[in-house]
């Protein structure tokens, strides 16, 4: 009997087993919904990105009026001056994006734990609560953002192990094997080709949804390459389990014994080897509670108004110790002008020494993660989707070292600017407005 015949045979017995066909049937389903997901979640995020540039147009449009009109400002905020560094750059809503991959059809990743975009201003910070809102899987399952990674991780172990629990056990039981090894000449050679059989089916089906998600959102024209690095890393998964469970059944001859040690060994690669090792990483890095970052929001930051000029104007110094330059009467005259921006520059200072120690302290816990991926294989397929998806950690981090270079320069700009006397005028203004952007 040759492969193409002991296919045939597998595909008569799989159309006629219900049972297998309902479980192969609710995976593409569960499937289609989780790109489906994804791609909801990357045309959101596009059209609120869209929306919100719209808004920013739409007032700096209205600030150029002002300025064309020889105004300082709206008639009924009599305190705003776009005549002042400080009201032109406040005004002139300048925001980071972080641009949605159209690979997030295939894994949402921690998207929805962290924000996509960031007001910058002279009192932002990367730790804003604006941009760490947490959401817990349960959570993320209860309310039905169920992705198409996760379909991969946990569920297509699941259905190879439907389609493929009773092959050979189920023979061996009836005491047909020595009937197969006459037909076939080797029960090896014929069970490797049933199990072939359903790892050819699944990876059809893979490609098929895969090629399904990248039309969704146009991955081919956008991202091409990550197209091809999902598919390879699918099929490498599929055919990690599809050699596990090879080796089981073709050891076993029992059907319940085979289930059982494939059971097993789902569960304890996708719940207990990931949950042991979070508790590990867990006991030896506690989580961080930030208790530093807020009280440096709370108690340091407010003592820095305590501060005399002089103390203010020494601490500036060592920040900026070519820029605030003068006599000595010409430097306490404009002290009192960029106060307001002074105590914002030192405070950054402050809440950037504390969020230094808060990514270091979670770098040290995903090299942990990192550390496991040996025996921890599907967190390691997990970052990987969520790496070509860019929703990883990692992508959110760089995110945020990106804010808070725009948040160094917009405080620099205002700061010096003010030092300087600078008055404001249309120009200058769109000048800020281009400037305040760039290697946005």
């Amino acid at each position: 009997m040759k492969s193409l015949s002991i296919f045939l045979f597998e595909w008569k017995h799989f159309v006629r087993s219900p049972f297998k066909v309902a479980a192969f049937l609710l995976f593409v389903v569960a499937s289609v919904y989780g790109l489906h997901n994804g791609a909801s979640l990357y045309e959101s995020r596009k059209a609120e990105i869209e929306k919100i540039n719209q808004v920013i147009e739409q007032d700096r449009e209205e600030n150029i009026t002002f300025y064309e009109a020889g105004e300082k400002g709206p008639k009924d905020k009599p305190w705003v001056n776009l005549n002042t560094p400080f009201w032109a750059t406040l005004l002139s809503k300048t925001y980071k994006f972080k641009t949605p991959s159209s690979a997030l059809v295939y894994s949402t990743g921690e998207s929805e734990q962290y924000g996509f975009y960031k007001q910058i201003d002279i009192w932002a910070s990367t730790m804003d609560s604006d941009m760490t809102k947490e959401i817990a899987n349960p959570e993320r399952l209860q309310v039905g953002t169920l992705d198409f990674s996760f379909a991969l991780l946990y569920l297509l172990p699941l259905l190879l192990m439907i389609l493929l629990y009773n092959i050979r056990s189920s023979e061996a039981e009836q005491n047909f094997l020595t009937l197969i090894q006459v037909q076939t000449a080797s029960v090896s050679f014929w069970l490797l080709s049933r199990v072939i059989f359903y790892l050819l089916l699944l990876n059809f089906s893979i490609v098929l949804l895969l090629i399904y998600g990248a039309l969704l959102t146009d991955v081919f024209s956008n991202e091409g390459s990550a197209f091809w690095q999902m598919l390879f890393y699918s099929l490498l998964y599929l055919f990690f389990w599809g050699i596990i469970y090879y080796l089981i059944l073709r050891k076993g001859a029992r059907i319940m014994n085979n289930t059982l040690k494939m059971v097993g060994i789902w569960l304890l690669l996708t719940i207990i080897v990931p949950a042991i090792s979070l508790q590990w990483i867990t006991i030896k890095k506690p989580v961080n509670l930030m208790t530093d970052f807020i009280n440096a929001s709370r108690d340091e930051t407010r003592d820095l108004y305590d501060l005399s000029d002089s103390v203010l104007l020494g601490k500036l110094d060592v920040l900026y110790p070519e820029e605030l330059k003068g006599s000595e009467e010409e430097r306490k005259v404009k002290i009192g002008k960029i106060k307001r921006v002074a105590f914002s520059a030192l405070s950054n200072e402050i809440l950037k020494e504390r969020i230094a120690s808060i990514e270091a302290n979670n770098e040290i816990k995903n090299q942990k993660v990192r550390a496991t991926y040996l025996f921890n294989p599907v967190i390691f397929f997990q970052n990987k989707f969520n790496k070509l998806s860019c929703s990883h950690y990692d992508n959110y981090r760089q995110f945020r070292e990106e804010i808070q270079c725009l948040i160094d320069k917009q405080i620099q700009l205002v700061l010096f600017d003010t030092w300087k006397g600078v008055h404001v005028d249309k120009t200058k203004y769109i000048y800020y407005t281009k400037e305040l952007v760039k290697n946005n």
